[in-house]
């Protein structure tokens, strides 16, 4: 996770930071106690001390950045927090819609085949199993509707030839349409 990184990254910038802290002290120390009396050892440590302090700055420009890079990223971190709650709540209330739906629809599915049982009763065995035959092979519906001279299952008119055949066969009869195949239901508002 970046701000994981990003909080190792900022120790590791705070520990060299006081390293570097501790060393100048440390030389400090000496110079200002007197202990390096070498001039040329009293150079090179005065100019250790300035290069340093260089050393500490450039190393507190870094552990900034680190600490700037931190904070957005772990406001970043919580507005995305933020936002997962949000979600949080929405997927629940729609797990909860569906799930009331999910319960109505096997509720209307266990109605459906009731009433269907019942509309079955005492049909022929044979137009029961042509219907389920055409049923399956045409996407769940075996029977359609003949309104206005239009098979509802495939939505075409059908021809004079066909509506004059139709209408001499008996009502009792089973029509097909002859372009989807599905059973013709027919009504007052055929057109025949």
């Amino acid at each position: 996770m970046q701000v994981d990184d990003l909080t190792r990254e900022q120790r590791k910038a705070d520990a060299d930071v006081e390293q570097v802290k501790a060393r100048r002290v440390r030389d400090q120390q000496r110079l200002d106690g007197g202990t390096v009396t070498n001039p040329k050892d009293l150079e090179r440590l005065q100019h250790e001390l300035v290069s340093l302090d260089r050393r500490i700055g450039e190393l507190e420009d870094v552990e900034l950045d680190v600490m700037e890079r931190l904070e957005d990223t772990q406001g970043e971190l919580a507005k995305l927090r933020e936002e997962l709650g949000g979600l949080d709540e929405r997927v629940a209330r729609l797990t909860e819609a569906r799930d009331k739906r999910v319960t109505q629809v096997q509720e209307e599915a266990t109605t459906v085949v009731r009433d269907r049982a019942a509309a079955v009763a005492g049909m022929p065995a044979d137009l029961l199993a042509l219907y389920d035959r055409i049923r399956e092979q045409k996407g769940g519906v075996g029977a359609a509707l003949l309104r206005a001279r239009r098979c509802e299952g495939c939505s075409l008119e059908l021809n004079s030839g066909d509506l004059a055949v139709i209408a001499k066969q008996s009502y009792d009869e089973v029509v097909r349409c002859e372009e989807c195949g599905r059973i013709l239901v027919r009504t007052g508002e055929s057109g025949i």
